[in-house]
């Protein structure tokens, strides 16, 4: 019965749900939280690995003003046609819509703008008058929020803010088991 409500509750399969029920000697939600660690575990293994398949999907916000198109890549056809990578391209879709994201991830900022950015907020450090050994650690803090704003997988997902997009794609990957990423985007507004 236990085995019933983990499988129903993490997607994972039997013998993950009975390993894990065993490991914490019972406890549905301790368990959870295993199959949860060792999920993104695997995750991170697969993350090198090369993701030549995929969809487009779109999202359309109500008003017809806003609207987005996004790649986003697996490594095989039939995990691209499942409910559970559509729902995925679709989520990524609305939350790009909502969130205003410029980039998809860190490495794609380039270093003029991380260099302005920078220059930013080191002149309105000095400008507040606190003193220059404070200034780096300050602008150090404010890249960190600057990424979380402006890179899509740094960002918190709009349906659940406990967790980010990277954090999302990761838990999809320990279900699908393959490696998912996001090719690119493009959000239109009028």
């Amino acid at each position: 019965m236990m085995v019933k409500e983990l499988r129903s509750q993490s997607g994972a399969g039997i013998m993950e749900c009975k390993s894990a029920l065993k490991e914490t000697k019972g406890d549905v939600e301790e368990a959870i939280t295993f199959l949860r660690k060792k999920g993104l575990a695997k995750a991170d293994k697969k993350a090198g690995r090369d993701t030549a398949e995929g969809r487009i999907g779109t999202y359309i916000h109500q008003g017809n003003k806003i609207g987005v198109m996004v790649q986003l890549n697996c490594e095989t056809d039939f995990v691209a046609n499942t409910p559970d990578f559509q729902e995925l391209v679709q989520d990524i879709a609305m939350h790009i819509a909502a969130a205003k994201p410029r980039f998809a991830t860190r490495e794609e900022v380039t270093e003029d703008i991380l260099g302005k950015e920078r220059e930013i907020f080191a002149h309105q450090a000095k400008e507040s008058g606190k003193p220059e050994n404070i200034i780096e650690k300050i602008v150090t803090g404010k890249m960190e929020k600057f990424y979380e704003e402006n890179c899509v997988l740094e960002q918190s997902f709009i349906k659940d803010n406990t967790i980010s997009i990277g954090d999302l794609i990761k838990q999809k990957i320990a279900l699908l088991g393959e490696n998912i990423n996001i090719g690119q985007f493009t959000r239109f507004e009028i």
